[in-house]
């Protein structure tokens, strides 16, 4: 199960308070762990993106995470921060100065030393609108980021690299989540050469810092990494090669599992075979079950008709019935009622949401002058159980009136719709939805909700901008002391409580992640279902068949 980040958050604010510096301690490598070895995971859908300023969705955020990284990390398997690329840090007494002393030695694939350079580069990169980046709002609180997002300047006013193995932060106010901003992808480092020589293909030929070297990509076919001999971290990774096979059906992969062809599901155990599985002992053995900081939901385009209507909204989730769905997937979440997951601080436990009631979403559709309801599109990734799931909203949705034509596409594919404004009236997000980059509550507002997210790319699909809430959610992230801990969860209720009624969204489950892996592979479950390196941490997971 999770652990979540209730001790560092204490003390990483406590350390800004205090203006202290927080070293550097070396990263553990498992002593049971042996060298060497290939394995082979498979996905059905190939990957949309390898550059960590573009890539955001599960599929490719574990491998983002083994090609390249970032000042700050996690514990494997945890939600515990710790510095990466940073030896160590040192947060100003009024929380609005982070300094960084960077690793020497550390070198890009290429061969080249990384630098200050490099770090102030990447985030001027990521913060650039010609990037169009969905991550870039995350970096709101630094000094110089408004200029930069208006197109008015092209770097970050308040990144100064101070030498070449120090680099230092200045933000417009304190921000409670900065540590978690700094260990997310789209911090991560990248080398201003390759990405000028690759263009906009550098997602295609990746170049980092990190565990694993890119070797190949073979379009619809394979996605191939390799032992990078000069990582900073001794004794990382184990493996000496991943191939992601691509464009196998999820029950296809689960036969070959079962013969000993493949190592891990990527796409997880399918639903249908779901019961089969954890009826078999020797099956189960080898099922890893993981907590999640996850929400399955609906969006619904709040600038177009009928959905920029926010009696429709509401109509829209109380039609949906949450206990069927849930059902589909064989009880493997529970229904949700607000964007927040259960496990998250900020989660409103006596908040009741919409209940589902077909006559009092038929009058609130008769109430915005849509008595015989109307036609829509649903858009929704064609990996199973998400048709099953589309159909069983399309039902509901018939029921009230709404005719929604399913639009069953690649997960890239739904994903460019999303970011599109006139892209899709509706998605149901199931196999890209949110789990959070990091345990905050914060996360699930600035990509997928706030009006930062409602951008040409972004991951806000409903497209709802709140300018108020905004403010409101700065002032919630510049509480920093932990003594108000509480105070900031109680904001951040308030803030999702608005949301919910303003309805741009229907949340509908809260998911667990079940995964499973072949007899060969070893380290401990968690590192298969790492709650900040999804789905799977590839830096420490190793093989026990090796000579």
């Amino acid at each position: 199960m999770k652990k979540f980040l209730t001790s560092a958050v204490a003390v990483s604010a406590l350390a800004l308070m205090l203006g202290m510096t927080s070293a550097r301690a070396e990263h553990a490598v498992d002593p049971n762990a042996k060298p060497g070895g290939a394995i082979t995971i498979t996905y059905k859908d190939d990957v949309a993106t390898l550059d960590p300023a573009i890539g955001y969705d599960w599929q490719n955020w574990s491998m983002i995470k083994s090609l390249f990284d970032g000042l700050m990390d996690y514990e494997p398997g945890t939600t515990n921060l710790r510095p990466d690329l940073a030896e160590s840090y040192e947060i100003a007494p009024d929380g609005k100065t982070f300094t960084f002393k960077l690793r020497q030695g550390v070198k890009f694939h290429n061969g080249r030393e990384m630098t200050a350079d490099d770090v102030k580069y990447s985030l001027d990169r990521v913060t650039n609108p010609k990037t169009q980046s969905p991550g870039a709002g995350f970096f709101g609180s630094i000094k110089g980021f408004d200029d930069v997002a208006a197109g008015k300047a092209e770097s970050l006013a308040g990144v100064t690299v101070v030498d070449p193995y120090t680099i230092k932060f200045e933000l417009t106010r304190p921000d409670a989540t900065f540590l978690h901003v700094m260990a997310i992808n789209f911090s991560h480092v990248v080398p201003k050469e390759e990405v000028e020589k690759y263009g906009a293909d550098f997602g295609k030929h990746p170049v980092g810092t990190g565990a694993f070297k890119f070797a190949e990509w073979t379009l619809g076919q394979r996605v191939v990494f390799e032992r990078n001999p000069d990582y900073w971290h001794k004794g990382l990774p184990h493996l000496d090669k991943i191939t992601f096979e691509i464009g196998q059906e999820p029950i296809v992969a689960l036969l070959r599992l079962q013969k000993g062809e493949i190592d891990v599901l990527g796409d997880v155990i399918p639903p249908a075979k779901f019961q089969e599985v954890m009826a078999d002992p020797e099956q189960k053995d080898r099922v890893v079950e993981g907590g999640q900081l996850h929400t399955g939901y609906i969006t619904m385009n709040t600038t177009m008709a009928p959905f920029d209507n926010v009696k429709v909204r509401q109509a829209v989730n109380m039609a949906i019935n949450k206990d069927r769905i849930v059902q589909l997937i064989n009880n493997r979440a529970v229904p949700a009622n607000q964007p927040l997951p259960p496990s998250m601080p900020g989660y409103d436990k006596e908040f009741k949401g919409y209940p589902y009631d077909v006559a009092k979403a038929k009058a609130l559709l008769a109430e915005a002058g849509h008595p015989d309801g109307f036609d829509t599109q649903l858009f929704a990734m064609n990996t199973d159980p998400n048709p099953r799931i589309a159909q069983a909203i399309q039902q509901d949705l018939a029921a009230v009136g709404i005719k929604a034509s399913i639009q069953s596409l690649a997960q890239a594919n739904v994903i460019a719709a999303g970011g599109d404004k006139a892209g899709a009236p509706m998605i149901w997000s199931g196999g890209m939805a949110w789990i959070a980059d990091f345990p905050d509550p914060s996360n699930f507002y600035g990509p997928i909700l706030s009006c930062a997210g409602a951008v040409p790319g972004g991951w806000n699909w409903s497209w709802y901008c709140n300018k108020d809430l905004d403010a409101k959610a700065a002032e919630a992230d510049s509480i920093v002391d932990p003594a108000k801990s509480g105070e900031r969860a109680r904001m951040w209720s308030a803030i999702y409580g608005k949301i919910m009624e303003d309805a741009p969204w229907v949340p509908v489950f809260n998911e667990q992640r079940f995964t499973m892996k072949s007899a060969r592979m070893g380290g401990a479950d968690n590192l298969y279902v790492d709650p900040v390196h999804i789905p799977i941490n590839y830096d420490n997971v190793y093989v026990t068949d090796v000579q």
